[in-house]
């Protein structure tokens, strides 16, 4: 806070000039520093220093330039020169004072009674008076010649009128027209807008029916193409049908032959296969017969050697006591009888195995005819079906070639 009237001054100072400074560009591009100089100088707001600076200075040839320094010299003579200048301006550029301060110019010379005096004054009123005058009468001769003219003009706007008023009615007339030629326009564009898009759905349509008609005639061929491969697949179908229904016979026959063979052989194998087993049975019972008689023949062929051995030893016996030669002779006899005996049982013996080894063989041999008779019989059948499997693949490549 500033103390004393000196601050307050000061303070009032920076205030006017920052109102001012918002005004800056509009007074930088009016104001023409030849015309407010001269006042700024009677005012003692600018010295003759000053003045040169503006109009000499060669850095200041633009006349906005001169204009920005003319307010920064006056900005620092303070409140006197902010009111030395808006005189000048309420002098000699009114609408800017009023854009500034938002009054009307009231000619108020304050400063230049205290700064030139009064003789200052009065030379300064008689210019503006003798100014005034010259105004005067300027304006008394253009109010004449504008009273005279306006006499004319008078004239002139009652002819205006008359012309108007025809004026007016040919602007109606034509107004009219205009309004009935831009709906007549805009009908008639409507109008066209309508046909090009009838003209555009109609080519459009056009076009559909030729891409319809295309389309017919390729389905058209295509009907027949296919009707025709379908009747003569048909007819090959009809004609492989035939042939398979008169093989599908055939095999049928064959077949039922082919089942009776097989029932047939099922029946004789079976026969074969119970006397084949009666043959076994027989067999077997025959071999336990067998070897039960051979443990009998050896335990009658063991009491015979008993026997014999104890009628060897009576007959020794005997023989000591009566001869010794005849004794001799005796055991010769009986071991000689022996000897026959034994050999005629081993006789046996042997046919018997070999009876025993031709009743097997025999039976085996039955056995191996059974087993490769029914091979056979399998052999055909499966042959049987091979040939009937190769004349369905042979009936299948015909149809398939046709």
């Amino acid at each position: 806070m500033s103390d004393g009237p000196g601050g307050f001054e000061v303070e009032e100072d920076d205030e006017c000039w920052a109102r001012l400074e918002d005004y800056r560009m509009l007074l930088i591009k009016t104001i023409e520093p030849s015309r407010i100089t001269p006042y700024l100088r009677q005012c003692k707001v600018l010295s003759s220093e000053d003045e040169e600076q503006i109009y000499n200075d060669p850095s200041l040839v633009i006349r906005r330039r001169k204009v920005g320094v003319l307010l920064d010299i006056l900005q620092r003579t303070g409140l006197k020169g902010y009111e030395a200048f808006l005189e000048s301006l309420e002098l000699d550029y009114p609408d800017v004072y009023r854009k500034i301060t938002g009054k009307e110019p009231a000619r108020v010379f304050s400063v230049l009674i205290d700064t030139a005096g009064e003789c200052g004054l009065t030379q300064f009123l008689m210019s503006e008076v003798s100014r005034l005058q010259k105004l005067a009468q300027d304006e008394r001769r253009k109010r004449l010649e504008v009273s005279a003219q306006a006499a004319e003009q008078l004239d002139t706007i009652r002819k205006l009128q008359l012309c108007e008023n025809e004026l007016h009615k040919q602007q109606d007339r034509v107004q009219r027209t205009r309004e009935e030629r831009e709906r007549m326009c805009e009908e008639a564009r409507k109008l066209r807008d309508e046909n090009y898009r009838l003209m555009h759905d109609l080519t459009r349509l056009s076009e559909e029916k030729n891409c319809a008609l295309m389309c017919n005639r390729d389905l058209q061929l295509e009907y027949r193409e296919e009707k025709d491969e379908m009747e003569l697949k048909c007819t090959m179908l009809k004609k492989d049908s035939k042939m398979y229904r008169d093989r599908m016979e055939d095999i049928l026959k064959q077949l039922e032959e082919v089942i009776k063979e097989r029932d047939k052989a099922i029946c004789t194998r079976e026969e074969y296969h119970l006397e084949n087993s009666k043959n076994l049975q027989d067999k077997d019972q025959y071999r336990k017969q067998i070897r039960e008689m051979g443990e009998r023949y050896d335990e009658l062929q063991v009491q015979l050697f008993r026997t014999q051995g104890d009628v060897l030893a009576l007959q020794s016996k005997l023989r000591k006591q009566k001869n010794p030669i005849q004794v001799h002779s005796e055991e010769s006899s009986l071991l000689s009888s022996f000897e026959m005996k034994s050999q005629t049982s081993e006789e046996e013996s042997r046919e018997r195995g070999e009876k025993d080894m031709s009743e097997e063989s025999q039976s085996q041999t039955s056995g191996e005819y059974n087993v490769r008779k029914r091979a056979l019989r399998t052999k055909k059948f499966t042959d049987k079906e091979s040939v009937q499997c190769i004349l369905d693949n042979t009936s299948g490549s015909d149809t398939d070639g046709m």
